[in-house]
Formats: structure tokens, C-alpha cells, sequence
């Protein structure tokens, strides 16, 4: 009996959801269980516990298992990725292999000889299988190896400039740089490092905003020139070049194991170091669905009041904090709440992150001479009621800005600073008159990210008073969490970021302020009293009473 009667016979799906299974399987050419998870009408869990009844073979959990290193050895990497198996126990001459297909029992012969045991087979979770075998094997695990025992068939090679083009494009290169990319993808990385040491090459993955190193096998060092080559080859860059720094970008297409195909935008960086090239990658995705400014943490009343600011016709609305700190998401986020067919939204940005529908949008590109002051002002012509500049970086831009502001335009941007009030003495520093400043500028909102709890492992926690920072008053109706650390989260106790945000309106006082050239403290002292602002910490510590985040993470988020 089949799977899809087996689900029906059990009372999971219905013959009619059964049926439309079968014609999408005709299509596509996917297994059915597959197919059904797919379409939604049974769970991956459902599914398995079918399959072992059908099978009469154990399920089992591989998020709560260890297996002993000399275990995972009994089979070789290549042999453990071609066939999605792996080995859990060894016992008395029997190897239990966790396997996620019942219906491919072509490689139990193959075990069976190679390991010389007995094999009994239980069924695992497809998706925890493949996080247990990058885990434990390494992201490549299976090419490296096959490189390796090519190395050793190929010894005589040589490693001049030509042979390691050559290397560059082979199918083991191709696949492993292939394998470390979507295994960033998987773990949602914004940012891959590829460092190179005298004994090693690291690979890091920037995630929620911290590094982590990626599980890769130490052998990856010999073929690190191998890696940054095949990199190269894909940003069109020299790859003879070792000795000058280059910029490139790669269009990388990602395929995952369900769900609609991805495609990123890599921007690469390629450095000479001491040891040989280091390489960064950002990540910015084509397909990303573009967040909504409710999804990003703010809360009600600072919302309402950003509203207000980013609906207004005229003046300038900035968005400030370090790199990374998620500015231009809410700048995307905020003109995708107001664009209309009655607004002509146009954007100059370096780069483009995400594409907006009905705003137009320019990339900035300096060799041409397109600048971000150049840009403003060309696209001023173009009659437009709202303007996004990317980052005001000098006091060209600056000034177009505010120009444009005075104009009768909506004019959005960007400052490095760290909290609201600093971005009008950055403006001040760069040389603008304060009056201008004054009169242009509507409201700033400072912000940072901070780690969400992980949903999965969370726990409540309450910390000793030791732990709490001075200035913190802990309430009854505090609910602080902490996570225990999972597979989902690698064991960091965080999966996902959310906003801090500080909301500066400039008011008549804070303009006076401003045409004095009074300095930051003194205007936050101001508003507080005024109570036209609500502070980075004040917002961060109401995410940790609502068990969002955690003081520690509080803390290291605002530090800077």
C-alpha cells in the first residue's frame, strides 16, 4: 500500500486531497509525501509517523541524539550526503542508520559491505537529517573528501596560475563554494567571511548580526586559493589580480527544499591579507518579502507618531544608528506604507536592497559620476513628492536635502549617529547653517537590532539583582525569557532580530535649541521634559520585560 492510501486509510488527508496530490506529482516529478507536505494537507511529522507504520521501522528524534565520534567515522562523508543516511549507534555488530527515505534501500548493500555490520534502519525527519549531517560532517563534507581523494590520485599536479583557473572551475569547486552559500542562506545569514590563516581558512556567517563560525572541515584550508578563485570567476573580477583590493557582485540562485526558489544579490569584497585573500560577502535577496513597519517592533505610540512624521508634505525625516542597525529596512518599510498612485516616489541608493513596487529607484554609481548629491538633484526635475536619499554622507548632499525639503518635498535619509538628537549636531558638524537645519528637519528616529529570544528553547528566567543594570526598576508584571539554546536557534538562545527605536519630533523648543548650537544632552534633557522622546534604553528595557530579548542583549546593543 502506498503512502498517499496509507494517510487516507488513517484519516489524515481525503481521496479528493489525495487526488490533487497526484496530478501536482505528475507535474513536478516529486515524491508524494513530499508533494502532500508541500500543499499543506498533512505535516512532515504525520507523514513520518505513516512511514514508519508502513515500514515497521522506528522514528526517531535526532535533535536529542549524540552518537559517539568513532560511530560517525564507521561511514564516509561522501557516501553519508549521496545517500541522505547516518549512522546513530553500533552494537554488538549491528549499525543503526538514521535515514529520512524508506524507499531507497539500494544502499544497504553498499553498507553492509563496507562496514562489515549488520544494518538496521530508522526514519528521521528530511530537514533534521540534513542539519544533523552538516553538523556533524561539515557544510562540503562529502566534495572536500572527494577532493581530497582526487588530490591524492592527481599528486604530481601542478599549482601555477593556469591549474588553479582550471581548479576554480571543476565541479568539486563549483559545488563546495555552492554548498558554503546556501548553507548561509539556510542559516540566514546577512554576511559570509572567508578569512585565511597560516594553518586554516575560517568561514564565518554574520548572523542576526553576530558572527558564528560555519561548520566546515579543517581540510578546506588546502583548497582556500581554489575558493576565492571560483569566487572571483562568479563577480567577473581578475583572478590573476592578488595584490590589489576588488569589488564585485554575484547573482546567486538558491533553491531550497521547499518553498519557491531564491535569488540573492551578492556584494563581495576581496582584500590581500598575510596569508592570502580574505573575502566578504553581503547578502541581499531579490525574492525577500518586504517587511511591514508593524512587523518591526515598534511600539503603538511611537508608531502612531511616525505616522504622523512620514505622512507629512514637506521637511526632512531622518533615520540614524550604526551599520546594520536595520535603517534602510525601515526606510523601505516606510515608503511602502504611504506610496499610492497619487505620490511619485523616487529613491538614489547605494545599493538598491530591496525593489518597492510603484517607487522608482536609482543606484548610485560614482564612476559615472552619479553621486548621491548628483542624483538628488536630477531627480528633483522629474517632479517627484517624496524623495529618498540613501545616506546624507557630506554637506552636498546635505544641503540638496534640505533644498529639496524647503521645495515642497518629503525628503527620507539616513545618518551615522548614535541616537536622534545627534543627527542634527551631525548636520551642524558637516558645515550646515543651523537655520536650515531647523527649519527643514520634521523628526529623527534612532534605532538599533537586538536578538529575539528563541521561540523554540525559551524559558523564563529571573536574574539575581546583581545581574540587573543600576538604573533598572523590575516590575511584578515583568515576564523575562531566556533561551536554553537548540538546533533551531545553533544553541545561541536567539532566532531573529527586533527593532529599538528612540523617536526625536523637533517641536519650536528643539529648534531654538538647534539656531543656538546647543549639543545633544541638552537637547535630549529638553524633550524628556517636553516628553518628546522615548529613549533607545527605555524601549529596550520594555522588549525584555515583554520577554522579547534579554538585558544582556539590551546592553550590547547599545553600547555603542
Amino acid at each position: 500500500m502506498g503512502i498517499g492510501l496509507i494517510l487516507v486509510e488513517k484519516g489524515l488527508i481525503s481521496r479528493d486531497q489525495l487526488e490533487k496530490a497526484l496530478a501536482s506529482q505528475r507535474e513536478t516529478g516529486e515524491r508524494l509525501d513530499r508533494v502532500l507536505v508541500r500543499l499543506g494537507f498533512v505535516s512532515r511529522h504525520q507523514v513520518l509517523a505513516a512511514l514508519g507504520d508502513q515500514f515497521q521501522m522506528p522514528v526517531v528524534d535526532l535533535t536529542t541524539l549524540a552518537p559517539a565520534r568513532e560511530v560517525l567515522a564507521t561511514l564516509p562523508p561522501k557516501l553519508v550526503y549521496r545517500q541522505s543516511c547516518v549512522p546513530i549507534e553500533r552494537h554488538n555488530g549491528t549499525l543503526t542508520v538514521a535515514t529520512s527515505d524508506p524507499f531507497e534501500i539500494t544502499a544497504l548493500d553498499e553498507l553492509r559491505l563496507l562496514t562489515g555490520c549488520s544494518i538496521e534502519l530508522v526514519l528521521a525527519d528530511e530537514d533534521e537529517l540534513n542539519k544533523f549531517i552538516r553538523a556533524h560532517y561539515g557544510v562540503g563534507g562529502d566534495t572536500l573528501d572527494q577532493m581530497a581523494t582526487d588530490r591524492r590520485d592527481d599528486a604530481d599536479a601542478t599549482t601555477g596560475a593556469a591549474d588553479e583557473i582550471e581548479q576554480a572551475q571543476e565541479a568539486s569547486v563549483i559545488k563546495l563554494v555552492n554548498d558554503i552559500l546556501a548553507e548561509a542562506v539556510n542559516e540566514r545569514a546577512t554576511d559570509v567571511h572567508v578569512e585565511p590563516y597560516e594553518s586554516e581558512l575560517i568561514v564565518r556567517y554574520r548572523i542576526d548580526g553576530v558572527l558564528q563560525r560555519a561548520n566546515v572541515p579543517p581540510t578546506i584550508n588546502r583548497y582556500g586559493a581554489a575558493i576565492v578563485s571560483r569566487l572571483k570567476i562568479m563577480a567577473s573580477l581578475n583572478i590573476a589580480e592578488k595584490r590589489k583590493p576588488q569589488d564585485g557582485r554575484i547573482t546567486f540562485a538558491h533553491r531550497p527544499q521547499s518553498g519557491p526558489p531564491q535569488e540573492f544579490d551578492l556584494r563581495m569584497s576581496v582584500i590581500p591579507m598575510l596569508f592570502g585573500e580574505g573575502v566578504v560577502l553581503r547578502l541581499l535577496s531579490k525574492t525577500a518579502v518586504l517587511m511591514s513597519l508593524d512587523d518591526l517592533g515598534m511600539d503603538k505610540p511611537t508608531l502612531v507618531k511616525w505616522d504622523e512624521l512620514i505622512n507629512r508634505p514637506h521637511g526632512i525625516v531622518l533615520v540614524t544608528g550604526p551599520t546594520g542597525s536595520g535603517k534602510s529596512t525601515t526606510l523601505y518599510a516606510s515608503l511602502n506604507r504611504i506610496v499610492s498612485d497619487e505620490l511619485k516616489v523616487i529613491t538614489v541608493e547605494d545599493p538598491v536592497e530591496y525593489h518597492v513596487p510603484g517607487v522608482n529607484q536609482i543606484q548610485v554609481n560614482p564612476k559615472t559620476g552619479l553621486t548621491f548629491a548628483n542624483g538628488l538633484r536630477s531627480i528633483l526635475r522629474h517632479d517627484p513628492d517624496v524623495v529618498m536619499v540613501g545616506e546624507i554622507r557630506d554637506k552636498e548632499t546635505a544641503e540638496v536635502a534640505i533644498q529639496a525639503s524647503l521645495t515642497g518635498h518629503l525628503v527620507f535619509s539616513t545618518l551615522h549617529t548614535n541616537d536622534a538628537a545627534g543627527a542634527t549636531t551631525r548636520l551642524l558638524d558637516m558645515g550646515v547653517e543651523p537655520f536650515l537645519v531647523a527649519s527643514s528637519v520634521e523628526g529623527v528616529l534612532a534605532q538599533r537590532l537586538v536578538r529575539r529570544v528563541c521561540r523554540e528553547c525559551a524559558q523564563p528566567h529571573h536574574p539575581s539583582h546583581e545581574e540587573l543594570p543600576p538604573d533598572f526598576e523590575p516590575s511584578r508584571d515583568d515576564l523575562p525569557m531566556l533561551g536554553a539554546g537548540c538546533r533551531a536557534c545553533r544553541n545561541t538562545g536567539f532566532r531573529g532580530r527586533v527593532g529599538v527605536y528612540e523617536l526625536l519630533r523637533l517641536t519650536n523648543h528643539t529648534r531654538e535649541m538647534i539656531m543656538e548650537r546647543r549639543n545633544a544632552p541638552e537637547i535630549v534633557a529638553k524633550a524628556l521634559d517636553d516628553g518628546d522622546i522615548r529613549l533607545l534604553k527605555t524601549d529596550g528595557y520594555e522588549k525584555y520585560r515583554t520577554g522579547q530579548t534579554t538585558l544582556s542583549e539590551v546592553a550590547r546593543a547599545l553600547s555603542g
